[in-house]
C-alpha cells in the first residue's frame, strides 16, 4: 500500500499575510480543503473564497484550483475573495481590510517611473529619432502636435499616481522620458530634462482643469476660486485640498451605481448595525467600503472642516478599531498594523543603540531616562487638562507609583480635539498605531509639537513617501538607522 502523500503549503490569506498549512494526506476535494483551511485558520479565514495555486507549467503564474489532484505537495496557495468582500483576516477584526477598486490608485508614486507607450506612429518616430541620435548625436525636432501627444500621455501617467505632483516628481518623470528617448533632449547639458519638466508641469495642470470640468472629485473640489467674477473667493493657489501625508486615495467620486441618497441610506444602516449588541462585522465592513466616497467628501470636501465629534456621530463605525484600520487601508492601500510592526521590529534595536550612544556621549543616561519617565508620569495625572490638545494618548493607571505600571496601564484613551474619543488598546504601541490611523481617517493635521515624530512614522516606518525632503534632524536619524 502506497504511503500517504504529505503536503506542506504556504497559504496567503491576505495580501501580505501567509500561514503554513501541513496536510498528512491529500483532501478528497477542493471543498474539503477549504473546510480544513477554515477550521485551521479560524477566524482568520471566513466567508466565500476561491483558491489559486502557482502552476509550474506556466512559470508560477496563478491558476484556479479546480481539481484537487493539481494540489502541489509543496507550494503556495492564494486566497482570492469575491470583489467587495471584506472578510476578516484576524480575530480582533483589526486587520479587516477592504478591496481596492480598480478605479482607485494602488500607490501614490512608483519606485521607478515608467514612460507610457505611445501610438504606433509616435513610437516609430521616436525609435528612428533614437537611432539617429546614437549615430550622429542629432536631436529630434518634433511637430507641435507630436509634442502635445507626448505631453498628454505623460500627464495621464503622472495623474494616475498623483493629481498634484511635486517639482521633484515632475523632474523624475522628465528624466525618465529623456532616458527612454534620448533624442528628445532639449539641450546637451546636465539639465536636459529641465525644459520637459516645465512643459509636463503645465500639461498636468491643464489635464487637471479638464478633469475638474467633468466633475472628477479630487480636482473639482478646488474649483470656484477667486476670479474676475468671484473676487472674494480663496486665492487659486492657497488652501488647496490635496493629499499632504502621501494619501493614495484622498478623495474619490461616488460609485457609478450609487447616488448620495442611496449612500445616505447605507450610512443609516451602519448606525443601526453599530447599535446592535452583536455587530455583524462583515456587513459593517461592506457598507463602510461602499460609502467611503461619501464619507471622504464630507470630511475633506466641506468648506469648513467638520468637528471630529460630528464626524463620529454620523459615522459611529469609526469608533471601532477595525474600521479605523480599514479606513487607513482604503486611503493608502497599506495594511497599517502589518507595516508598522514589521518596520518597528526592524528599527527598534538600532533606535535603542542610537539612544544609548547619544546619552553616553553626553554622560547623562540617567537624566535621559528620567525625562522619559517624566513624560509618562505627566500622562497619568488624575484630572488631566485637555485644553488645546489636537491629538494625544492619555494613560490611565490605578497605582501611585512611577514604575512599570506606566508601561502597562489599565487603559489608554485616544484624545482628539480636546476630548477623549475612544478607549484604545492597553499597550502604548497599539494605541499610538490607532491614533495614527485616526489622523488619516479623520484628515487631521500633525500637531506642531509632534510633527517630526509623525513624519518619521509616516515616511520611515510606514514608507508613505511624499517625495518632500526630510528636515535635518529626521534626515540624520534616517541615515543613522540605515547605516550598517
Amino acid at each position: 500500500m502506497a504511503a500517504a502523500q504529505k503536503h506542506v503549503l504556504r497559504v496567503y490569506v491576505a495580501r501580505d499575510t501567509a500561514l503554513k498549512l501541513t496536510l498528512l494526506e491529500r483532501p478528497k476535494s477542493v471543498e474539503e480543503l477549504k473546510e480544513i483551511m477554515q477550521e485551521r485558520f479560524k477566524p482568520r479565514l471566513d466567508g466565500d473564497f476561491s483558491l489559486h495555486y502557482e502552476d509550474p507549467d506556466f512559470d508560477g503564474d496563478l491558476c484556479l484550483l479546480v481539481d484537487i489532484q493539481e494540489l502541489p505537495e509543496k507550494g503556495t496557495l492564494r486566497v482570492i475573495r469575491p470583489e467587495g468582500d471584506t472578510s476578516s483576516t484576524a480575530s480582533s477584526d483589526t486587520d479587516l481590510l477592504p478591496c481596492v477598486s480598480a478605479l482607485q490608485r494602488q500607490k501614490s508614486w512608483p519606485d521607478h517611473f515608467v514612460v507610457p507607450g505611445f501610438d504606433y506612429e509616435m513610437e516609430h518616430i521616436l525609435e528612428e529619432g533614437n537611432r539617429v541620435y546614437e549615430e550622429s548625436g542629432k536631436l529630434l525636432k518634433l511637430k507641435r502636435s507630436q509634442k502635445s501627444e507626448i505631453l498628454k500621455k505623460m500627464a495621464e501617467m503622472i495623474y494616475s499616481f498623483k493629481p498634484y505632483p511635486h517639482e521633484k516628481e515632475l523632474a523624475i518623470a522628465a528624466k525618465a522620458l529623456i532616458t527612454a528617448h534620448p533624442c528628445l533632449r532639449m539641450t546637451a547639458g546636465e539639465d536636459a530634462e529641465l525644459g520637459w519638466k516645465r512643459h509636463i508641469g503645465y500639461k498636468v495642470a491643464s489635464y487637471r482643469n479638464n478633469l475638474a470640468k467633468v466633475g472628477v472629485a479630487e480636482v473639482a473640489i478646488n474649483t470656484g476660486r477667486r476670479s474676475r467674477n468671484n473676487p472674494n473667493n480663496d486665492h487659486p493657489h492657497q488652501n488647496i485640498k490635496k493629499a499632504r501625508k502621501a494619501e493614495v486615495n484622498y478623495i474619490i467620486n461616488l460609485p457609478k451605481d450609487q447616488t448620495p441618497a442611496t449612500l445616505e441610506t447605507m450610512r443609516v444602516e451602519i448606525i443601526h448595525e453599530v447599535e446592535k449588541t452583536e455587530r455583524n462585522q462583515l456587513v459593517i465592513g461592506k457598507l463602510m467600503n461602499t460609502t467611503y466616497a461619501l464619507r471622504r467628501q464630507e470630511i475633506v470636501g466641506a468648506l469648513v472642516a467638520p468637528r471630529v465629534r460630528d464626524i463620529v456621530d454620523r459615522w459611529p463605525a469609526l469608533l471601532m478599531e477595525s474600521q479605523v484600520f480599514a479606513e487607513f487601508h482604503r486611503i493608502n492601500n497599506v495594511n497599517l498594523r502589518n507595516q508598522f510592526y514589521k518596520e518597528l521590529d526592524r528599527h527598534t534595536p538600532k533606535l535603542i543603540t542610537l539612544f544609548r550612544d547619544k546619552a553616553t556621549k553626553t554622560g547623562k543616561i540617567a537624566e535621559e531616562l528620567a525625562k522619559l519617565m517624566m513624560i509618562y508620569d505627566l500622562q497619568s495625572a488624575d484630572c488631566p487638562d485637555l485644553t488645546d490638545t489636537p491629538v494625544a494618548l492619555l494613560t490611565v493607571v490605578t497605582d501611585d507609583t512611577i514604575d512599570a505600571a506606566l508601561f502597562s496601564p489599565e487603559s489608554i484613551c485616544i484624545v482628539v480635539e480636546d476630548e477623549i474619543l475612544v478607549s484604545g488598546p492597553t499597550t502604548l504601541a497599539d494605541s499610538f498605531l490607532l491614533l495614527f490611523g485616526y489622523v488619516y481617517a479623520l484628515d487631521l493635521q500633525y500637531p506642531k509639537n509632534l510633527e517630526l515624530t509623525f513624519t518619521f512614522i509616516q515616511k520611515v516606518v510606514m514608507c508613505l513617501e511624499d517625495n518632500k525632503p526630510l528636515k535635518g534632524r529626521l534626515l540624520t536619524l534616517k541615515n543613522d538607522l540605515f547605516n550598517e
